[in-house]
């Protein structure tokens, strides 16, 4: 293993509401980084999007802010690498220009069209049999019925946009786009091209396209870009991005892996059956396991791991801290006559202050995070948010609280759900991901699990650490069993007792709401 010496990584991880570029050294430290915002573009019918090129001219602007602090020697950098938001599709043309806006993890409009796929003339949930047993056996999971998943997204545009279909040459998740900007070459890796759902993930040394998915999907082979390892070197960097952000010409970009992964090297979690929570926009609750199964009933299986020849449990709640985006934007500072206190930039703080001065429960108001539908651990497109048992002595303190409560219930349910896949306790879980820094949030996390929460240091930065992780490895510079000792935990939240009794009771609740409401749902939101 190589002496890092001083060398480092320009990491990029390009979330859903913007790139953060940063400089980490190849044992995890995170020297700088910045961070700019970008949109994403709502379309009726369940569309969400986002423009390419804004997304690259972010990144280099993002990068430049970064390497112009002078805090490092430019010649000191060795690698790029890249984590992105997963599940989301840009078409390009064979110069690798994008032929369309790139439809996001977000977007269920291709929906109908799996149901296509899937089904067959003996069903279980919506699956045939048959083709539910293939894509299982091949893949670990199957097209969910959501329609959130990229071969949703290439199926809209084939039957909707038949146009942005021909002109593609490759269809590109995000991470790889980017990669393709700073080389020049269309690549995959095992782990990004796996929520298309047509590769053969059965012997992780050797992943490739199964042409029966393919024929079952109705897509073509060559619309996709051939596959590698996420450590595997994909090349140097172009010469004109080199000369733009002031590199070396033999920088290396490494192939990367998507948020997902590159969140689990970060969260030290990198052993088996060792947990970590994410709530970013969205959230995750995972862990690597050592084989390959599915739970087809809770969107929920083991796909390919950055880490090559592991499995890792994929699994996803849509709306997390973007629920409390939406309480910020769409309620309480929503611009309009009602708002009285410009000027609040960290309300998440107030939040925090809020939310502590609540009792735990808040009086039994519960909210539910549906606002755009619902991956894991319930599959369903059609369910949305609300607030529930709300009465006149209720005010916003009791709704405030009762948003960081309802996404813990959330991840309560799928904690259920993982446990039971791993068939033993996720204890203790390491938290990352903006809502890790809510101290309150992080310790009601621990009372509605009932398990320990360890804070990750910095845990906004984690991905960045892991596609650093990721260069390092790949270079040489440290193994992937080093990482645990590198990352440090801020604080620990033990569950408190006193507050098992309400949050039971509420759980147990949270659940009905949908177990009685979600024929509703379907009927208000079908498509």
């Amino acid at each position: 293993m190589a002496d890092s010496g001083g060398k480092y990584v320009l990491a990029i991880d390009l979330g859903t509401s913007g790139p953060k570029v940063a400089l980490v050294t190849t044992t995890g430290d995170v020297v700088a980084h910045e961070f700019e915002k970008t949109g994403v573009i709502l379309l009726p019918g369940g569309g969400a999007e986002q423009c390419p090129d804004e997304w690259w001219n972010s990144i280099t602007r993002t990068a430049l802010r970064v390497l112009e602090k002078g805090l490092v020697p430019r010649e000191d950098i060795v690698a790029i690498c890249c984590s992105t938001q997963w599940s989301g599709t840009v078409p390009v043309d064979r110069d690798g220009t994008p032929v369309s806006n790139a439809i996001i993890w977000l977007d269920s409009r291709g929906s109908k069209y799996i149901r296509d796929i899937v089904g067959g003339p003996v069903n279980i949930e919506g699956y045939g049999v048959f083709k539910l047993i293939k894509w299982l056996r091949l893949t670990g999971g199957i097209p969910s019925h959501s329609g959130k998943d990229s071969i949703a997204h290439i199926l809209f545009l084939k039957n909707q946009r038949p146009d942005i279909y021909a002109e593609t040459y490759k269809f590109l998740e995000p991470k790889d786009y980017i990669n393709l900007k700073l080389t020049g070459k269309f690549a995959a890796s095992f782990d990004s091209i796996a929520l298309h759902w047509l590769t053969d993930n059965r012997d992780l040394s050797r992943v490739d396209y199964s042409e029966s998915l393919l024929r079952m999907a109705g897509v073509e082979r060559d619309k996709f870009p051939d596959l590698r390892r996420a450590v595997d070197i994909l090349g140097p960097i172009r010469k004109e991005i080199a000369r733009e952000l002031g590199l070396r010409e033999d920088v290396q970009v490494v192939t990367g892996t998507p948020d997902v992964q590159a969140a689990a090297l970060g969260s030290g979690a990198v052993r088996d059956f060792e947990g970590h929570l994410y709530i970013g926009t969205s959230s995750w609750l995972t862990c690597h396991v050592p084989y390959k199964k599915t739970d087809v009933f809770h969107d929920m299986g083991t796909l390919p791991s950055a880490i090559p020849e592991k499995y890792f449990i994929a699994n996803e709640q849509e709306t997390a801290g973007g629920c409390l985006n939406f309480l910020r934007d769409n309620i309480l500072y929503h611009s309009d006559q009602l708002l009285h206190e410009e000027g609040k930039t960290d309300v998440y703080k107030i939040f925090d202050r809020i939310a502590e001065g609540v009792p735990a429960g808040s009086d039994k108001v519960i909210f539910t995070p549906w606002l755009y539908g619902e991956r894991s651990p319930i599959g369903d497109h059609t369910v949305r948010s609300g607030i529930f048992n709300l009465s006149l002595s209720k005010t916003r303190e009791h709704l405030i609280r009762a948003v960081f409560e309802g996404v813990a219930y959330n991840a309560r349910w799928l904690l259920g759900c993982v446990e039971k896949f791993i068939r033993r306790p996720l204890d203790p879980i390491n938290i990352i991901g903006g809502g890790a820094n809510s101290a309150v949030w992080c310790q009601i996390h621990a009372d509605v699990f009932n398990r320990t929460i360890r804070q990750v240091r910095d845990p906004i930065l984690a991905n960045l650490r892991g596609a650093a992780f990721l260069a390092a490895v790949s270079l040489g510079y440290c193994r992937f069993e080093d990482i645990p000792d590198r990352i440090k935990i801020a604080n620990t939240y033990k569950p408190n007792p006193h507050n098992r009794g309400i949050y039971d009771e509420l759980f147990a609740e949270f659940v009905n709401i949908y177990k009685y409401n979600r024929r509703i749902y379907a009927r208000l939101n079908r498509s």
